[in-house]
Order: structure tokens, then C-alpha cells, then sequence
């Protein structure tokens, strides 16, 4: 797996894993990947800041005069509202197949099934497969919904 740092052609920046970097290729030359705030599938690879882990003893202080720093609630889009319209529109404009997901992408890939626009639920092993043989899917970054007794 590998995380990249994206970006819109709206100028949005968010993050997202993807199997390999010829995952995200083929993703996102199908138009497979899109932007967690505005919905476009004109995404590509931001520039991305290496992660390198602090000294035992280091202790980072922020200083709070400087003008240069900046607020990460104030700079960061609402994710949890834009994920929640992303469900929104995918739950109204797709038919849901549940654990079908699979087969009934296969099927629309090889011509058995008329295309349509489908959402469910696959195991990994079956997501893999999927991709290895060309079927244009992406993962939906989706919080289960919680039942309450």
C-alpha cells in the first residue's frame, strides 16, 4: 500500500492509499479517483513532505507569534461534511448491490450486465482481483453506518 498526497484542479489537497503506484495510475486515468471535497476526477500527485521521526528527546514547541504558522482547523476543509455529501450523491445517483459488488462490476466489465453506476462491499482479495484484471473500481472512503439497539 501507498499513501499519496493529491490534489484537485480546484486547488483541494487531501490523502489517500492506494495499492501501488500503478494503481493509482490506472485509477486515475480512468477517471476512478476524485476529490474528497468537490467530487472532480481531475486529481493528480501533490508534492508530498517525507516523514521523518523527531528525536526521542526532541520536544516541538509552536510558537505562537509566528506569522507563518497556521491554524489546521481553519486551513483544512470540513472533511467529515464533505464526506458525508460524497455519500449523499454515490447513495443517490448509483444502485447499491451489497456483497455482490464483485460480480456485478465483473459482469459489467466483460458485457454480461448493462453498465450502470454501482456501489457495495468486496473483501480485499476480491478488490485485487478486480483491479489485476482491469475493472475500473475505487475504494469509497465511507464510515459504516452505526446501529443502536
Amino acid at each position: 500500500m501507498i499513501q499519496y498526497a493529491l490534489k484537485c484542479n480546484s486547488g483541494h489537497s487531501f490523502d489517500s492509499w492506494f495499492q501501488s503506484a500503478e494503481a493509482f495510475d490506472k485509477l486515475a486515468s480512468a477517471g476512478m479517483v476524485s476529490c474528497v471535497v468537490c467530487g472532480s476526477t481531475r486529481v493528480e500527485k501533490a508534492i508530498m513532505t517525507p516523514r521523518v521521526r523527531p528525536a526521542r528527546q526532541a520536544v516541538q514547541v509552536a510558537d505562537k507569534t509566528d506569522v507563518n504558522s497556521v491554524d489546521e482547523a481553519t486551513a483544512k476543509p470540513d472533511v467529515e461534511s464533505a464526506l458525508t455529501e460524497l455519500r449523499r450523491k454515490v447513495e443517490e445517483n448509483s444502485d447499491y448491490v451489497g456483497k455482490a459488488f464483485a460480480s456485478e462490476a465483473r459482469k459489467m466489465h466483460l458485457g454480461d450486465a448493462p453498465e450502470r453506476a454501482i456501489y457495495g462491499e468486496a473483501k480485499p482479495e476480491e478488490a485485487k482481483a478486480l483491479i489485476e484484471d482491469g475493472v475500473p473500481i475505487a475504494p469509497l472512503p465511507f464510515v459504516p453506518t452505526r446501529k443502536t439497539n
